[in-house]
């Protein structure tokens, strides 16, 4: 994936940019040719990750899963 900070561009595209909706399409156009276009799109809020648990109790959950999922199956 390709990163643009819209700090890094001068206000104008950087307003065009930001106000772009889902969906909506912008043609990134060099010397009159489309070389580019770029579709709007919203990033979905991603659930927060679960906390690393200290290696003892990851393997202890681990085990856990496992063992349940052998007692299931007899």
């Amino acid at each position: 994936m390709k990163r643009l900070d819209l700090d890094d561009l001068p206000p104008k595209a950087a307003a065009l940019l930001a106000a772009v909706e889902t969906g909506e399409e912008v043609l990134l156009v060099q010397n009159g040719a489309v070389i580019g276009r770029l579709t709007g799109g919203r990033i979905e809020p991603q659930p927060p990750a679960a906390p690393d648990l200290p290696p003892d109790e990851n393997a202890k959950e681990i085990f856990e899963q496992f063992r349940a999922a052998i007692e299931d199956e007899f």
